[in-house]
């Protein structure tokens, strides 16, 4: 059995969490047994999205779930910031607070397409390792060649081979929450609960 080097590094909304989320998670564990945790990174309230509900429910209903799972970890370093990390900045933290692990970067392929873009992408694609999910028709490989710099890297990506089996979104749920329809078996009853206590996503 391999050593656990590795800490993957999931970014989102989390606007709200649901099922393809955590599975996604232990997807990658499942696939990789040199991967220690999962680190889940909730974007701040700060960053440019319409919708984006409260900092602190967003935490709190992702912690709800992580804090059952000893191979999940939250991490609220973008959350506390005066404004929103790049995705550079908040791996160079991540790395800080595991200097001996090596770090990877969970990405949908839609966001490989971009990421030539971001802040300080060469760095970024020289220095960490990026783990992609292939979305919809997309196809990695083809991503890669079509651009120079991403190429140049690409011993640093890989693949999640499996695709991810559930295709539903944030979006979707708080579009069913607004209609009145139960979302009860899209998401962890505990994320379910909170949402109806709170009253989050209505209008």
């Amino acid at each position: 059995m391999s050593k656990k080097n590795t800490i993957v590094v999931f970014g989102g909304s989390f606007n709200p969490p649901h099922n393809s989320h955590f599975s996604t998670a232990q997807q990658v564990l499942n696939q990789y047994e040199e991967v220690e945790k999962v680190v889940f990174i909730p974007v701040n309230k700060k960053y440019e999205k319409d919708g984006l509900e409260e900092n602190k429910h967003r935490y709190n209903m992702l912690k709800l779930v992580i804090d059952k799972n000893s191979s999940f970890m939250l991490s609220d370093i973008d959350m506390n910031k005066e404004r929103s990390l790049y995705t550079i900045e908040t791996l160079e933290e991540i790395k800080e607070q595991f200097p001996n692990k090596e770090i990877w970067f969970l990405i949908g392929s839609d966001n490989l397409k971009e990421l030539h873009t971001w802040k300080r992408a060469e760095e970024l694609l020289s220095k960490y390792k990026i783990l992609v999910m292939e979305r919809n028709e997309d196809k990695i490989d083809e991503i890669i060649e079509k651009n120079e710099l991403i190429k140049n890297y690409k011993q640093n990506i890989r693949k999640l081979e499996e695709r991810i089996r559930s295709n539903f979104s944030s979006t979707y749920i708080r579009s069913q929450i607004k209609k009145q329809k139960s979302v009860k078996y899209l998401m962890p009853d505990d994320v379910y609960q909170y949402i109806k206590t709170n009253k989050l996503y209505v209008e």
